[in-house]
């Protein structure tokens, strides 16, 4: 009978080994080489998913083997815990926030705990707790103090059912995500982080991250978006009296100009407005659409004509007619823009539907009169239709219209970035508290440091919609600091992405009594290796740029980027099965579903039959959809629980490791798993077969343990683990070739090593087993003979007329006349010659031989 590993009872055993030991506690006073690794920590949404495992899989895999090769190393897990989703189950569940919060940390780090990861538990911290978010109150009023926070009115997305502003992502076809109610835009007092003081920097600084996706980079550097323009004002014609100034990034096509459009609240619409009624109306329905930049791409360009019109810069008598439009805003550079429909996809639909001019200023040679349809040229030329601009290449004639302009004083070249400041001012109670007080005499005062955390009220209920900080009897109701008068606490909370621009330098340096200890932070920052998914390549990773290069402009550390190795791997995909719903008559009538025909199922909810899917334990035929990724819509989710259950923690890792590049995307499938249970089961019975007294030497093993050992240490460093995979199934697949020996006893140990930063608590049974020192979570990784990675035998092939008809193995070297007489006895070749004498015989060295005859 087969030696059958038991994964069960190893997982808890080595768990609670590594536990009592303490073994991946960072010491901040070691002197060894340090390493951070680190995974974006994830939302408590109460359960673990595949893609968590995979995501933390590859951290670990690399803080394992960097703990192995001799350093200090820092591995960290907390929980992104403010936000909408704990308040919406608190509305749903009728339980608090907090309470909802905690128990499913509780049940999350239970599960990761069951998969073995080597992670510093003593570090843990939760964003919701005041030990964290009241440090984050003292760098907001750090900041404050320092010029870079500051509050304005700022047009917001109102949901005036559930009373609360809501973020574009929220917003919905123009209506609220959970009340379905029309989003109105109305003007807030909101609070504002300083980031474009940085979008220099932070442009220029993704220069310096090449260890970081080309791919993040770009979006980063798009979303930042430096560009080069004109602004200048258009002149009104009477009896309009007031300038309508606009930025253009591209001037040299203003020769191809045909309206200007201006944002609902823009001063010359309100303007309009006052007198008219058809006005008033379209502008209220302005405030019904989308404010996120690709909402205004892809809904319907509305405009009204206000009958005023404007003097273009380069000929008084050319007017161009004034529209208020839905898809321009007035936070957006000036809130007006200048319309050229040859040139702009957004402008030419516009155009066309309110039967504008078109006119092509820039076109390739040859294509001068060729028409624009229905899609706007954006490509490079020369200019045409242009006047004084005709055959200047694009950037020339940029460079010739913001040279006239400023020669003549109606308009100046200017830099201007996409970048807006960082709108952190939240209408909600799950956050941490904005620590400023709002006194009628004095303004706004900052919460004296001595008083943090400021910190939420327990005693709130969600019964009725909106902020229940505002309507708390006490909570909001203080003395001001400053002149002791009855003041208010500013109700609304940060944006969790504040929460998460910081937490890898609080896993770095916990004081009690302050966010952290600059010197204890720059002995592990920069982050050495940081992995999460691509989602977050703009907004988490630059709020968190930003936020260290505001510590850093403040003097409270010393560098400014946080994150000096970033890789971003691809999701967990799975099958997706569906039936149709069955249909429901009703008197005789047949009533479509209110969710639609199409029921998914869950891979538990299926069984295969006869190379066919049916529901489980019924007859009905199931419909296998696209592999996609693991959404709970689709019920195309796998439950880690179930398969540790299962297989245990370290088939699972395996299979998270094994089967595809860890950047694309890998399919869930139970052959997979299947076919990384039985490698554990290998390794366990090769375990079994160190043969402590076995004698002489492999030569040839010894080779391919010690290239192993060198390219999986290679692969992991450039997080290739698939290829690191592959390395040990091929050391595998010649250890059980080989006869015993000392050199086959001293492969099956070093295997041991080579296996464990991926399959733990299966190289920690077979370390014990095998009857080595301490811990294999504590062993040094595997040396490397250099002589060993040098091949000294290489393969002939031996060919007659060209065609291969047998090989040799000789010694690196092996002289021609030698290699010829071997050749010659080769027994395919032999067999071809049929006793021919071969005419002529070609030697390659250490290559081939071909016989010519």
């Amino acid at each position: 009978m087969q030696r059958r590993f038991n994964p069960l009872e190893a997982d808890a055993r080595w768990q609670a080994v590594w536990d009592e030991k303490q073994s991946f506690k960072a010491d901040d006073a070691s002197t060894k080489p340090r390493s951070y690794v680190l995974e974006m920590f994830p939302y408590p949404s109460g359960r673990i998913h595949i893609g968590h495992v995979r995501n933390y899989s590859m951290g670990d895999v690399l803080a394992r083997f960097r703990r192995m090769t001799g350093h200090e190393v820092l591995h960290p897990m907390g929980w992104d815990a403010f936000g909408m989703p704990a308040e919406n189950a608190a509305m749903e569940k009728k339980v608090h926030p907090g309470e909802w919060t905690r128990s499913n940390i509780a049940n999350m780090r239970a599960q990761l705990k069951k998969l073995g990861f080597a992670i510093d538990w003593s570090r843990e911290l939760a964003t919701c707790e005041p030990d964290y978010y009241g440090h984050e109150q003292a760098l907001f009023l750090d900041m404050l103090e320092s010029g870079l926070v500051y509050r304005k009115e700022s047009q917001v997305n109102w949901d005036p059912v559930d009373m609360t502003v809501l973020a574009n992502e929220q917003v919905i076809d123009g209506r609220g995500w959970r009340s379905g109610a029309l989003v109105e835009k109305r003007k807030l007092n909101q609070w504002f982080l300083k980031i474009t003081q940085f979008a220099d920097d932070l442009l220029e600084g993704l220069n310096t991250l090449d260890q970081w996706p080309d791919k993040v980079r770009l979006m980063q550097e798009n979303w930042i978006g430096k560009s080069v323009g004109l602004q200048f004002s258009f002149k009104p014609v009477a009896p309009f009296d007031s300038e309508i100034e606009v930025y253009s990034t591209r001037p040299d096509t203003i020769f191809g100009a045909s309206f200007v459009a201006i944002a609902a609240d823009h001063p010359v619409a309100q303007a309009v407005a006052a007198n008219n009624p058809d006005a008033v109306a379209f502008i209220e329905k302005c405030k019904e659409g989308g404010t996120t930049a690709a909402e205004l791409e892809t809904a319907e360009k509305l405009g009204f004509d206000t009958g005023l019109t404007v003097a273009h810069p380069f000929d008084p008598e050319w007017h161009l007619p004034v529209f208020i439009a839905n898809f321009v805003l007035m936070d957006y550079g000036t809130g007006a823009v200048m319309g050229v429909p040859a040139h702009d996809q957004r402008d030419l639909d516009f155009a066309r539907k309110y039967m504008l001019p078109v006119e092509r200023v820039v076109a390739l040679d040859g294509e001068a009169d060729k028409p624009i349809h229905d899609e706007a040229y954006t490509g490079p030329g020369h200019l045409v239709n242009s006047r004084f601009l005709d055959g200047m290449a694009v950037e020339a004639a940029k460079a010739a219209v913001i040279a006239r302009a400023e020669g003549e004083g109606w308009g100046a070249g200017k830099t201007v970035f996409r970048l807006r400041d960082w709108g952190v001012s939240r209408q909600r109670y799950w956050g941490t508290p904005i620590p400023v007080i709002h006194c009628d005499d004095c303004g706004v005062v900052g919460v004296p440091k001595d008083q943090l955390p400021v910190t939420l009220p327990e005693d709130v209920t969600f019964d009725i919609p909106g902020n229940p900080l505002d309507r708390h009897p006490t909570w909001k109701h203080v003395d001001c600091p400053t002149c002791g008068k009855a003041a208010r606490r500013e109700t609304d909370t940060l944006d969790t992405f504040a929460d998460s621009s910081w937490y890898f330098i609080r896993f770095a340096s916990q004081p009690d009594d302050k966010p952290f200890d600059r010197a204890t932070v720059e002995q592990w920052l920069p982050v050495g290796q940081y992995i999460g998914g691509v989602e977050h390549a703009i907004l988490h990773l630059l709020y968190a740029r930003f936020w260290t290069r505001a510590l850093q402009h403040m003097g409270q550390l010393g560098f400014a980027e946080p994150f000096t190795g970033l890789f971003t791997q691809g999701m967990v995909t799975h099958e997706t099965y569906k039936i149709e719903k069955p249909k429901m008559v009703v008197d005789g009538v047949e009533i479509t579903p209110v969710n639609g025909t199409t029921q998914f199922l869950s891979p538990a909810e299926i069984e295969r039959r006869d190379g066919k899917v049916y529901t489980l334990g019924g007859g009905i035929e199931v419909e296998v959809g696209r592999v996609e990724k693991m959404s709970k819509s689709k019920k195309n989710v796998v439950d880690p629980d179930d398969i540790i259950e299962q297989y245990g923690a370290d088939a699972v890792r395996w299979f998270m490791l094994s089967d595809s590049p860890p950047e694309r995307d890998l399919p869930w499938t139970e052959a997979g798993i299947e076919g990384s249970w039985r490698f554990v089961n290998r390794v366990w019975r090769l375990f079994g077969e160190a043969d402590a007294a076995a004698e002489g030497q492999d030569k040839a093993l010894d080779r391919k343990l010690h290239q192993t050992i060198d390219g999986v240490s290679k692969d992991i460093e450039a997080l290739g683990f698939n290829k690191a995979v592959a390395k040990i199934y091929e050391l595998v697949n010649a250890i059980e070739k080989a006869k015993p020996s000392a050199s086959r006893t001293a492969a099956i140990r070093a295997l041991a090593l080579l296996v464990a930063p991926m399959t733990p608590h299966l190289a920690e049974e077979g370390w014990a087993e095998m009857a080595q020192p301490g811990l294999i979570a504590e062993a040094a990784w595997p040396a490397v003979d250099p002589a060993l990675l040098v091949e000294d035998e290489v393969t002939i092939a031996c060919q007659v007329m060209g065609k291969l008809r047998d090989t040799i193995t000789v010694p690196k070297g092996t002289p021609k006349d030698e290699l010829e007489k071997l050749a010659l006895a080769a027994p395919n070749v032999v067999r071809t010659l049929d006793g021919a004498t071969p005419k002529k015989v070609i030697v390659v060295p250490d290559r081939l031989v071909n016989l010519v005859i």
